[in-house]
């Protein structure tokens, strides 16, 4: 067994910033939502906070902890069968801005869809860790593409298309590195794009959106206006931005200022320049993690801190690329940005577990 060593502190100084950086957006780009309710204080920046606070100290407390308990097939089990239990138990609940996606308990929402990700990247990593002579076999593929199945079905029944498309990329990820064959994946795609398709011809304002997304300038007011907003934040911000708090899309003209878009905001209000170092945080946080895994201690280790790695990478780019028109609109959150308490807790729940692999590498 390797010896603990200790932490990443270049990872856990890119993490902490990140989220304090998180904090202040969220503040900003709410102030004039805010405003217009008439709410005493910032509640956003309020549950924001509280999130922050309950995140860093998991994270804290799962860097204390050794990742490998996690491989015991009983916790890990455990938490996948919680996880569908949960998913499917959201799916009978109340509708939340016409969606199911959220549990209220306590005056606190909880979305099923996040926990998901703290489930599926340990199970990926324990599967190629226990089956790395077998990839191919059906002994790997049936339970590795079953139970990814299921989660992103049971998510996309939710109407949470873009969290189940984001959850099966670092799963294709994850087994591609471990050296899956190429058949295998493109087959795995092929059944996916069938899916995706599906999923848009049966909700008509999906279809909405990608027909928008091809031709936004013919639907600016309808199905682009989101895109249009988005591009003219961007746009204003110019090499230096407008300064902080002084965004005019989040003056009720850019919905999601704080959450789906919530990019385009700091684009706008801190310019190319400071756009920038945000994605260069991100990068930091990628570079770091390949680092860990690169120097685990075993195979189950090294795919978890990949996993999870890949899954924060993989979001960033996803909720960037729609803020810039490149993929079309889905509401992918910001990861360690973006308001949502349920998100900012599983990603740092996440980054915490990088950590501690960082802490147990050769």
């Amino acid at each position: 067994m390797a010896r603990k060593l200790a932490y990443d502190r270049l990872l856990f100084a890119d993490v902490l910033l990140l989220t304090i950086l998180g904090l202040v957006v969220v503040y900003s780009s709410t102030t004039a939502i805010v405003q217009r309710s008439g709410a005493e204080g910032n509640p956003f920046f309020f549950k924001q906070l509280v999130a922050a606070v309950v995140g860093l100290f998991l994270l804290v407390a799962i860097m204390q902890a050794d990742y490998r308990w996690l491989r015991r097939p009983f916790v890990l089990y455990s938490v996948v069968a919680g996880v569908v239990m949960l998913l499917v138990a959201v799916l009978f609940g109340p509708e939340i801005q016409n969606t199911r996606r959220w549990f209220v308990v306590g005056g606190l929402s909880i979305q099923p869809s996040e926990l998901a990700k703290l489930a599926l990247i340990p199970y990926i990593a324990y599967q190629i860790d226990k089956k790395k002579d077998r990839l191919d076999s059906a002994m790997f593929l049936v339970p590795t593409v079953g139970l990814t199945g299921v989660l992103c079905g049971l998510i996309a029944l939710g109407t949470d298309m873009g969290s189940a498309v984001l959850l099966s990329i670092p799963v294709g990820l994850m087994i591609f590195v471990a050296g899956v064959s190429m058949r295998w994946l493109f087959l795995g795609g092929a059944v996916m794009a069938c899916f995706g398709a599906i999923g848009v011809a049966v909700q008509p304002y999906r279809l909405a959106r990608l027909t928008s997304f091809l031709h936004p300038e013919q639907n600016a007011l309808e199905g682009s206006y989101q895109l249009i907003q988005s591009l003219i934040a961007i746009g204003s911000g110019g090499l230096f931005g407008l300064g902080p708090g002084n965004s005019m899309q989040k003056l009720h003209f850019l919905p999601s200022p704080h959450a789906d878009f919530v990019f385009s905001i700091i684009a706008e209000e801190m310019g190319f320049l400071g756009a920038t170092l945000f994605l260069a945080l991100f990068a930091v946080l990628v570079w770091r993690g390949v680092e860990a895994g690169l120097h685990a201690p075993d195979a189950f280790g090294r795919y978890l801190a990949w996993g999870f790695t890949s899954l924060l990478g993989v979001q960033t780019l996803l909720h960037v690329s729609v803020a810039l028109g490149l993929v079309p609109t889905t509401g992918v959150p910001l990861p360690f940005i973006s308001h949502g308490g349920s998100s900012l807790v599983t990603t740092l729940i996440a980054a915490g577990a990088i950590l501690n692999v960082s802490e147990h590498s050769r």
